[in-house]
């Protein structure tokens, strides 16, 4: 696939960008009352990369085990929502969640349910977000929980093909008591970018000629 094929504008990374920012900042309100303590997400960068560039970027980046929370979501476009963190981190998100002082490893037996409803707050944030503010909704499958080491998680999650691109998203957690990193990837056909672009196209439009209608507040 050709570096144009993929080539989001900046205009569109923009308008992606600002669409990922309100539904994690939703996630984190949602999280913030499940953990009890303030949570911040942000999301500082969003690439647009062929499957295989995005596993070897991930394996590149990232050397030991990942747990990988997986949703399949569908619509007027439709791909694999992943929500990733080096194994080390999710248990560390695990505690501040379930509001538990335990030693992390005692909490091994809270990781499965605990990464499932956390991912699933984070990832419908996002995708329902992004569906409601470019006038489309979206369904969203229950959660699956994933471990695997960098380049291989992808497929965990289904088998790349050829044509499949990646939106990469890179996110930050703020917690009280430590700083979590992570990813949110995106996987979708090509149809399915084409998709996503004509439809961020009609809402930068929209936000444009303040025809908008409402505007989501994070």
């Amino acid at each position: 696939m050709t570096a144009a094929a993929l080539a989001m504008s900046e205009l569109e990374l923009d308008a992606l960008s600002e669409l990922v920012n309100i539904g994690v900042s939703r996630a984190a309100a949602s999280l913030r009352d499940m953990a009890n303590e303030e949570v911040r997400l942000s999301v500082p960068s969003v690439s647009v990369l062929s499957a295989q560039e995005a596993a070897k970027l991930l394996g590149a980046r990232e050397k030991g085990n990942l747990v990988a929370i997986h949703q399949a979501f569908a619509g007027d476009f439709r791909g694999r929502a992943l929500l990733i963190f080096p194994e080390t981190n999710s248990l560390e998100l695990v505690r501040a969640v379930s509001g538990s002082d335990l030693p992390l490893e005692d909490i091994i037996d809270l990781e499965q349910e605990a990464l499932g409803e956390t991912g699933n707050i984070i990832l419908n944030g996002c995708l329902g977000t992004i569906g409601n503010l470019l006038h489309r909704s979206l369904t969203v499958s229950l959660p699956e929980v994933l471990r695997g080491q960098g380049e291989e998680i992808f497929n965990l999650a289904g088998n790349l093909r050829e044509g499949d691109v990646v939106l990469f998203l890179f996110i930050d957690f703020s917690l009280k008591k430590s700083a979590v990193r992570g990813y949110i990837a995106m996987l979708m056909d090509l149809p399915g970018l084409t998709s996503l672009r004509a439809l961020l196209s009609d809402y930068i439009d929209r936000e444009s000629s303040g025809t908008s209608g409402t505007h989501a507040q994070p």
